[in-house]
């Protein structure tokens, strides 16, 4: 069948595979680093204690059948391993069917990790990538061009991803349709990278322009990705400057860097195609069949988009095959902060040395300037956010990070960007307050070298001790 394939889109289906096998190997390694202290055998939420309550059917994992932290550990040193070896080219070393299923690894590696990650993994950046990774398997490699069913799918992905952000906006808060949120967007996002401070400093006008641009993006340029070329390059390449915009301006996981490799596979990228015989036919009834499949689970998400009660980042089936996806569809006015401290007093006072504990991301130290992360995910910075907004995003786990800072346990200090006890002499008290904090001016910049100005507002968990052998924590 001659219009199965797309010739003119073989170099974007390369940049994107490359992209795509470089955001699993930032994913896989987030993972491998931080899951002892997140969801180890002692870690805050534990898998073992997850997967006796959840039935596989509900999260598919292969966790279910076996749990060890060396067996996770080396789960995802093996998905770093696959995903180098797709960023290096492997697949088109390998016959068609052997490029499809070294794809299907990486997306089948990283699907017990999501089922079982909980709290820690609940984002639209990991469906994201796993409803992506599902469609690479079906892209083939040197031996048969593009197919368009799947270019077109994933131009169907990047309309959701986009598309219902805006819808989220404007149907959310209502400084989306005053052109207003971007005044307080930049200080108040989840985690602001080094030039966030810059982005919100920018006159109010320019926010104004910023706002309507992004309503443009995702709901306007979205629905010219199904028109001809070279009108959806041009719309593609007007999505990928934004998400570069965005880069720059905060810490966003790897969601921009997704939605940019999206992008790219719609382009018309300069490249000659290689000669190539015709698919195999049953190279044809497998992608087929599998669209069929993926247009058929598309029902639900496309309803949420156009219902009025719109719901933003979920699943609709436990494989993340075809998700809902937005952002942002309110803006915090003021930013809290939960800032944690320790004291090595037997009885804490008011005059006790509390000493704060630095986190690697989120703001802290007022003098700290935000550094750049993303696509590298922070778990424990981005739910710390969360439990600022309001303490029932603490669940279970914020206890547990107490505990586990009053025992000075190991994986968990290695989450942080410094420790103010030394290994052999862990606090005797944890304590937790609630800080509001505000960008600084540029006269305060100046005067002091601080980014944040920060102010106490309340206490978030009062000084907390473990007693007994058995380790159990309890206020004082």
């Amino acid at each position: 069948m001659e219009w199965f394939v797309a010739p003119d889109y073989w170099m974007g289906r390369l940049v994107f595979q490359r992209g795509l096998a470089v955001l699993y190997l930032v994913a896989f390694l987030g993972a491998a680093l931080q899951f002892r202290a997140l969801t180890g055998e002692r870690g805050m939420l534990p898998v073992p204690r997850f997967v006796r309550r959840v039935a596989f059917r509900d999260a598919p994992s292969v966790f279910h059948w076996r749990y060890s932290d060396r067996f996770y550990a080396a789960w995802c040193w093996t998905g770093c391993a696959v995903s180098a070896a797709l960023a290096a080219g492997l697949d088109g070393l390998l016959p068609l069917w052997g490029a499809m299923l070294l794809w299907l690894v990486p997306w089948a590696l990283y699907l017990s990790v999501v089922n079982v990650g909980q709290t820690w993994y609940a984002f639209g950046w990991e469906s994201l990538l796993l409803e992506v990774g599902f469609l690479a398997v079906f892209l083939g490699n040197d031996e048969v061009a593009p197919p368009v069913v799947v270019l077109f799918l994933m131009r169907w992905v990047l309309f959701r991803v986009e598309f219902g952000a805006g819808l989220i906006k404007m149907r959310g808060d209502a400084c989306w349709r005053k052109l207003t949120c971007l005044y307080y967007h930049h200080e108040t996002q989840p985690m602001p990278g080094p030039l966030s401070w810059f982005f919100h400093r920018l006159p109010k006008p320019f926010h104004r322009v910023e706002a309507a641009a992004n309503h443009f993006t995702q709901l306007v340029l979205p629905v010219l990705l199904f028109t001809p070329q070279p009108i959806a390059t041009a719309a593609a390449s007007l999505m990928i400057l934004t998400q570069l915009w965005l880069v720059l301006s905060g810490n966003f996981s790897w969601l921009n860097w997704t939605t940019i490799v999206l992008a790219l596979s719609v382009t018309e990228l300069p490249g000659t195609a290689p000669g190539v015989p015709a698919a195999p036919l049953w190279y044809e009834v497998v992608v087929l069949v599998a669209a069929a499949g993926l247009v058929t689970l598309s029902y639900r998400p496309a309803r949420n988009l156009i219902s009025r009660r719109q719901v933003m980042n979920r699943s609709f089936d436990p494989l993340h095959l075809v998700n809902t996806y937005g952002a942002f569809g309110s803006v915090s006015r003021m930013r809290h902060e939960v800032v944690v401290e320790g004291t090595a007093d037997e009885v804490p006072r008011e005059d006790s040395e509390w000493r704060e504990y630095e986190f690697k991301g989120k703001p802290g130290d007022p003098r700290h300037w935000p550094r750049q992360f993303a696509p590298y995910h922070l778990r424990l910075d981005w739910l710390m956010w969360f439990v600022a907004l309001s303490p029932g995003y603490a669940g279970t786990w914020f206890s547990g990070l107490v505990e586990r800072l009053l025992e000075n346990d190991r994986d968990t200090l290695r989450l942080l960007r410094r420790s103010p006890f030394p290994a052999d002499a862990p606090p005797r008290y944890v304590r937790a307050r609630l800080f509001r904090y505000r960008y600084t001016t540029w006269r305060e910049l100046r005067g002091t070298g601080a980014c944040w100005h920060r102010t106490y507002v309340r206490d978030f968990l009062p000084p907390t001790r473990l007693e007994g052998t058995a380790g159990r924590r309890v206020p004082s």
